[in-house]
């Protein structure tokens, strides 16, 4: 999540305020819309600063998420709840083409997969022969086809 400095931050800051404490106002400075929470407290790790000082800049007005990453984050949210609650059909129809597209790249050494994944009648089976796909064409390949598949 990118935070972005507000106006009445700028202010508190150029004002010295109280609400904003030493290691807050360190943090501050960071906070530029382009790093990410997780850089700029990996950066202010040694001076002490938390989730709860970005927390406290948020709810005094002084830090505001940036538009863009808090509608990317409600629509990862949304899709991964949409993904979670698909039936095993809807996740067989997604999964399988994709299972097919790996196997036939092996050539005639997946030959034999490559059958078995065009016999699979269902999610149950083609979720049975996920190990098999993984260890011919191997985990990265695959990632996609997990995903549709458990995800």
């Amino acid at each position: 999540m990118n935070y972005s400095k507000t106006d009445v931050g700028q202010q508190a800051f150029k004002e010295r305020s109280p609400a904003l404490s030493a290691r807050q106002r360190s943090a501050f400075i960071l906070f530029d819309g382009v790093k990410t929470l997780e850089q700029v407290l990996a950066a202010t790790a040694g001076l002490g600063v938390t989730p709860a000082d970005v927390a406290h800049m948020v709810a005094q007005g002084f830090l505001v998420a940036d538009a863009a990453a808090v509608a990317a984050a409600e629509a990862a949210t949304a899709a991964a709840t949409a993904r979670s609650a698909r039936t095993p059909q809807e996740r067989y129809a997604e999964a399988y083409p994709l299972a097919t597209r790996l196997t036939a790249s092996l050539g005639l050494r997946g030959f034999k997969l490559n059958l078995a994944v065009e016999g699979a009648s269902g999610y149950e089976d083609l979720l049975a022969l996920l190990p098999k796909i993984q260890a011919a064409v191997g985990h990265e390949a695959c990632r996609s086809l997990e995903q549709a598949l458990l995800a």
